[in-house]
């Protein structure tokens, strides 16, 4: 009877055990405006911010709100595990959006339109131009617009034309000047993307002007519509249905499935109006019927209808004192009795954290297939890079003496057009160009090369990362790579290949986890022997930092473990379904999310299993589709410098932050965690210092909270880990193999000296 009133009391309400994953989603969206509104930002950087919102929301409405409105459509209205219909989500988030675009203009026009002028950067109405300003944006008009427009009237010979997704528009309501012509009729004129959305005008020094490009051209629009009175204006865009939903046929390749699916997205259904708020009535009621839309989807926009072009203030107003001062990555140091960075890996792996470690070693590692004539082959997946991108150039010149093997997945979401060119380039360039298994994205980071080495053997090295080989998010984006040459990693790297390029499956990938294989088993286990250790009185923890947490199965295996007296510390930077510090459910359970300067992508989970810590790193979040819908690895840190790296240096410093990191309460709102109390303390910031050679782990500050955990796991230990605990404590967080000397060869990071010597990442 008692384990039954026991059971009771730890078990919640099914409809309150998980937050709703939108709800999540608009709550991170409001952490990234909340950086907008911070004074203690750069005010470009916050017009950066305020951009990043708008461009998040856009894929909001285009991939989860066109998802739910289609599902509705089609007559489907389950209820999810939080006890939420699709209907019930539905009117719940038409609140909440309307809501937080009034919260964006709010920022803009309040906060940072003022401050802007403040700082001599003016963002200009056409009334409010001098003549010699409006001499300038003329004469750009009528050479660099106006030939690329094409006005259209719309009456029973031009059909409403065709408005691709996004586009900016300018609509108008027109009158004939001729008698007896009818009542008003609408014009509406696309903006090419190729024109700049700001225009940028002559200016006093010290001063920098704009133009929004739809003012200019509303302004000119009685030399578009000759023969008309022009009675009203008003920009506008519409979002559109990004969903790709593809036709599985054997006479067509994925990849002409993909581009012919993409053809489509440009024109799926409206699922959005965003037009100047004090447009005519009339003009905003042609606009919604034509487009299908309900009032709600209709917003109107006390301000430019497209946020997200503000991005371009930031990188066109020269002022560096309005941005974050620039940041050099830390250059990596080869160790001084290493040749090139084979030879560095076969004396031990090596660590990077981005971007505060440069993403040069893993461009060089690619880039060794085309100039080391010791290579045979390579492998690697391909899921995002940048346009110009290196290491797309260097395997295509690697095809040329060296087997190259690539999986381009086709399918990353807004970047298919330029994979499937990426594909297409390798193909010709004579690259085995895969594109993976049906039905799964390759979201994996892996790339192999076999090498014969001056002994005569012949060696894997890998690199597995947890980020995109993109040379220029690395220099935003928080991400780790490992390089190593251990054998037991790179055979199931190569295992890992075979399954993406031939499907063939094995048991088995160990020391890696592999979705869909393997790895959400492996997961959930790690949860439950680290409930297993609790119950057994050994050291039991889990801190793991991701994206997103979302699969009801590891949420409940944490709930469990919280139960059984498990220590859990999540640092999830965007969307969490589990309800923390709930009493009999979930309190030993702390949620955090950081919302910086760079992006938090990295993905790390640590599991303090008895004492015998284990820690790996990769490419997949807690989440159903990086779970069942994806190829994943997860890799282990088997280094023990490495491993203490992260521990000491890397994941104490998230837990330290109080500065941009936000506690997640159990009714899924996320208070600053910042009081007059603690340190001030930025991880971010603290990162940078320890590249820059300016301090290291020791400095960071141990919370009460932490102090506690560790002095409990200390009593839970063996003598021996009793002793390396102390010996930790009292060196308050002991110095990263990065910041010692060269007796530490695993990692090869030492602070920059103005007469260090440079050396070869990579041979030639």
């Amino acid at each position: 009877m008692k384990s039954t009133k026991a059971a009771a009391k730890r078990t919640a309400p099914v409809q309150s055990r998980f937050i709703d994953r939108d709800e999540s989603w608009l709550s991170f969206n409001g952490r990234v405006l909340e950086e907008a509104q911070d004074a203690s930002n750069p005010l470009l950087e916050r017009v950066k911010f305020l951009a990043i919102t708008a461009s998040n929301l856009d894929e909001f409405f285009e991939i989860r709100l066109a998802s739910i409105m289609q599902r509705l459509e089609e007559g489907h209205n389950a209820t999810d595990a939080g006890g939420h219909t699709l209907n019930s989500t539905l009117e719940l988030l038409k609140g909440r959006v309307h809501e937080f675009v009034t919260a964006q203009y709010d920022c803009w026009n309040a906060q940072l339109l003022p401050q802007l002028s403040h700082h001599g950067i003016h963002v200009l109405l056409w009334d409010e131009l001098d003549n010699d300003q409006r001499e300038f944006a003329t004469a750009f008009y009528q050479a660099e617009v106006d030939p690329l427009l094409t006005p259209v009237t719309i009456d029973p010979a031009h059909p409403f034309p065709r408005v691709l997704n996004k586009a900016l528009c300018v609509a108008l309501l027109l009158k004939r000047k001729r008698k007896g012509s009818p009542g008003p009729v609408l014009g509406v004129v696309t903006v090419p993307r190729s024109l700049p959305r700001l225009v940028k005008l002559p200016s006093d020094e010290g001063t920098t002007n704009y133009l929004f490009l739809h003012d200019l051209i509303e302004a000119q629009a009685k030399a578009l519509y000759r023969g008309y009175d022009v009675l009203a204006t008003a920009a506008f865009r519409v979002t559109r249905n990004s969903n790709l939903y593809l036709q599985e046929e054997e006479s067509r390749s994925l990849l002409e499935s993909v581009r012919a699916e993409l053809h489509n997205r440009r024109k799926g259904d409206a699922v959005r109006l965003e037009i100047d708020s004090d447009a005519h009535p009339e003009i905003v009621e042609q606009l919604r019927m034509n487009y299908e839309l309900d009032e709600w989807q209709v917003f109107r926009t006390n301000g430019p209808v497209n946020l997200n072009r503000l991005m371009n203030l930031h990188s066109e107003t020269p002022n560096p004192k309005l941005k974050f001062p620039p940041f050099i990555p830390r250059e990596f140091r080869l160790h001084r009795q290493s040749t090139d960075m084979f030879d560095e890996l076969r004396r031990g792996d090596v660590l990077l954290h981005h971007p505060y470690d440069s993403y040069d070693p893993v461009v060089a590692f690619i880039e060794s297939a085309s100039e080391d004539p010791r290579i045979v082959s390579i492998k690697q997946t391909l899921y995002r890079t940048s346009a110009d991108s290196s290491i797309f150039q260097a395997l295509i010149e690697a095809a040329q003496s060296t087997e190259v093997t690539v999986v381009v997945e086709l399918m990353a979401r807004f970047d298919e057009a330029s994979n499937i060119r990426w594909a297409r380039n390798l193909e010709d360039a004579g690259v085995q160009v895969f594109h993976g298994i049906v039905g799964l994205k390759t979201h994996c980071k892996l790339a192999l090369i076999v090498r014969r080495d001056p002994d005569g053997i012949t060696r894997s090295y890998a690199h597995l990362g947890t980020g995109n080989y993109n040379p220029v998010t690395s220099r935003f984006y928080t991400d780790l790579s490992l390089l190593t040459a251990d054998p037991a990693i790179t055979s199931a790297v190569h295992s890992v290949f075979n399954y993406l390029t031939a499907h063939a499956e094995r048991d088995d990938y160990a020391p890696l986890q592999v979705a869909p294989l393997t790895l959400a088993q492996a997961q959930i286990h790690l949860i439950e022997r680290e409930a297993e250790h609790a119950r057994a009185g050994r050291p039991a923890r889990i801190i793991a930092k991701m994206n997103s947490l979302l699969e009801n199965s590891v949420i409940d295996a944490l709930y469990k473990a919280s139960g059984d007296g498990v220590q859990v510390d999540l640092i999830v930077r965007g969307i969490c379904a589990l309800r923390p510090g709930v009493k009999g459910l979930s309190e030993n359970i702390r949620v955090r999310s950081i919302v910086g300067r760079f992006l938090e992508h990295s993905r790390v989970y640590c599991f303090a299993n008895g004492g015998e810590e284990e820690i790996f790193c990769g490419s997949a979040d807690w989440m159903p589709r990086n779970f069942f819908e994806r190829c994943e690895t997860i890799f282990p840190i088997k280094d023990a410098g490495l491993r203490r790296r992260i521990r000491e240096e890397i994941l104490a410093a998230y837990l330290a932050d109080d500065t941009k990191a936000r506690l997640m309460l159990s009714d899924g709102s996320y208070p600053h965690i910042h009081t007059r109390k603690t340190s001030g303390f930025n991880a971010q910031d603290f990162f940078m210092r320890v590249a820059e050679g300016k301090t290291s782990a020791d400095s960071i500050p141990t919370t009460p909270e932490e102090t506690r955990l560790r002095r409990s796991e200390a009593l839970q230990s063996t003598p021996e880990i009793v002793a390396a605990a102390s010996e930790r404590d009292s060196l308050s967080l002991a110095a990263s193999p990065s910041m010692e000397g060269e007796q530490v060869p695993q990692n090869g990071h030492k602070p920059r000296k103005a007469a260090a010597r440079r050396t070869k990442i990579v041979s030639v």
